[in-house]
């Protein structure tokens, strides 16, 4: 499946480098972003790492083996009187046999000694701390995995709103496009006229320095789309900065479909389902809860089962050494109780359960920030709805008054400026009803944005 999903993206990356006139869809950005992303890859990386860590984790629960060897040349024992003279005799008393009389001074010992050790310890008991250590590294890898998909959340409606601001510069140059075409129109006639005496050159000279302002603007466009161009692939992590389409046909569908979105209350719904600073928040508490737990097992006794066998030689325990191996084992239970934490381990409880507390508040601010700006970007995006269609009505207006304006000054009915007035608030309008509409699909998405639903 992984390597389908390779296949997939790099045939999307070849159709976007190598076709870079094709339009591309947001979706197909997002999936890019997904996989080359540097933010998106350095918060994977650290979900690995938090992985990782769970295994770790749950390694306490095997039980610990230590092994150990050595080998030694061990030196002459010396025997001194209690006044450490190696002179005269020392009384040794024998197992056996009774007191004898030892010369003091160098004692013959076996001077090649080995030691091997095997210790099998395995924890039965421990307050609850590994559990809940385990439990802890397990909402450690919930919080990265969260941390993966808040930041890419983040690129998306990051990458939306570059991919918005290069429609609204397309859209806008298009308007452009439209106007230069008339006024070079206009001002054809209007050199046909002025061959005929019926307008002056001056007349002409207006509309062509119209003209020039709408081609500066026309270049500021294409400046300002080249900018944005170059922001979205640093954004895709693209090496070679390509030409990135705006899909057009589908974001006007969106906006088409926009008519039937869900009410507030849905959104709300959904942004308290999906939203990664709730669920982030929530993670925190359990966290709280736990690390509440570790804390108190500090203050618990341990126990642990341990099995140990010691292969050593010679035996030199005694004045008479033994040039033998000797081997010995054991097994047991180990109990460790730290009767100090009875007293000194309080105020760290007191802080893991403020800290609890704390955590708890926070989900209650969360979850109010959330339903404020569910509110206030669910308002905006009526607001556009209402801007869009009062747009609409003016675009209609504007165009149909410079229909009539044009068809009198063709007629001489009317005067230059009336026809220059005409044209710049039917330009107005039309770039007045791009920006409504781009806003409308930034309020749309902003709300999907809030409910993490991109």
């Amino acid at each position: 499946m992984k390597q389908k999903t390779k296949v997939v993206l790099f045939l999307l990356s070849l159709s976007i480098f190598f076709n870079p006139l094709k339009a591309q869809s947001l979706q197909q950005l997002y999936d890019l972003a997904d996989h080359y992303n540097q933010q998106i890859v350095v918060s994977q990386t650290g979900l690995r790492a938090a992985s990782e860590a769970v295994m770790a984790a749950k390694n306490a629960m095997l039980p610990n083996v230590e092994l150990s060897g050595s080998g030694s040349y061990i030196g002459d024992a010396t025997l001194m009187s209690r006044g450490f003279s190696t002179n005269g005799t020392t009384d040794v008393i024998i197992a056996g046999i009774g007191p004898q009389k030892v010369r003091n001074g160098r004692q013959e010992t076996p001077h090649w000694g080995n030691s091997f050790t095997a210790q099998v310890s395995q924890i039965i008991y421990a307050g609850g701390a590994i559990r809940a250590g385990i439990r802890i590294t397990e909402l450690g890898e919930q919080m990265a995995t969260l941390d993966v998909e808040k930041n890419r959340q983040e690129v998306r409606f990051l990458i939306t709103g570059y991919y918005l601001d290069l429609y609204k510069l397309q859209n806008q140059q298009m308007v452009i496009d439209r106007n230069i075409q008339l006024t070079e129109k206009v001002i054809k006639d209007m050199e046909a006229r002025c061959q005929q005496g019926m307008v002056l050159k001056n007349d002409i000279t207006r509309y062509e320095l119209q003209l020039m302002t709408l081609q500066l603007t026309k270049e500021k466009l294409k400046d300002a789309q080249s900018i944005i161009n170059h922001q979205l692939c640093t954004t895709l992590h693209m090496a070679d900065k390509k030409v990135i389409v705006v899909d057009t046909t589908k974001l006007n569908q969106e906006i088409a479909s926009l008519k039937t979105i869900a009410n507030e209350h849905n959104w709300q719904q959904m942004a308290s389902e999906n939203n990664i600073g709730i669920r982030q928040a929530d993670v925190a508490i359990q966290l709280a809860e736990q690390k509440i737990k570790t804390t108190n097992a500090a203050s618990l006794p341990s126990l642990a089962l341990i099995a140990e066998d010691n292969l050593f030689g010679p035996y030199t325990n005694d004045l008479i050494p033994v040039n033998a191996n000797v081997n010995a084992w054991f097994v047991g239970i180990g109990l460790k109780y730290d009767l100090g934490s009875l007293w000194k381990n309080k105020h760290n409880i007191n802080h893991a359960r403020i800290h609890h507390q704390q955590s708890q508040e926070q989900l209650v601010l969360a979850r109010e920030n959330v339903e404020k700006s569910v509110q206030a970007g669910y308002v905006n995006f009526l607001t556009s709805f209402k801007e869009v269609e009062t747009q609409l009505k003016q675009v209609e207006l504007a165009t149909q008054n410079y229909d009539v304006v044009q068809n009198r000054f063709q007629n001489q009915l009317a005067l230059l400026t009336d026809m220059l007035d005409a044209s710049s608030m039917k330009l107005s309008a039309d770039m007045a009803l791009v920006n409504a509409q781009i806003s409308l699909l930034y309020n749309y998405y902003k709300l999907k944005y809030i409910s993490n639903t991109l």
